[in-house]
């Protein structure tokens, strides 16, 4: 029988906020460093991981590409223009 948490299972990893993405993803790890999780589970663990980690960078860059876009005008007026990442 599967110990991985069926309520993260149950979430859809892009359904997630770059926080929650986070979090569950900390707790995958210490699940696969503490040695305790079945071969068939630490697969199920890792794999779930490997999405989470995926949708953090994704999230990170899409940050970062905001953070590109705040510019300062000749007047020092601050401006930002919002940028549709996919």
């Amino acid at each position: 029988m599967a110990e991985t948490e069926p309520a993260a299972e149950a979430t859809a990893v892009n359904e997630l906020s770059f926080e929650q993405a986070l979090r569950e993803l900390e707790t995958v790890v210490a699940r696969l460093e503490s040695g305790e999780a079945t071969l068939e589970d630490s697969i199920s663990l890792y794999a779930r991981g490997a999405e989470l980690r995926a949708h953090c960078e994704t999230k990170l860059k899409a940050a970062e590409a905001r953070v590109a876009e705040i510019t300062q005008g000749s007047d020092g007026a601050v401006s930002a223009r919002t940028v549709d990442i996919p």
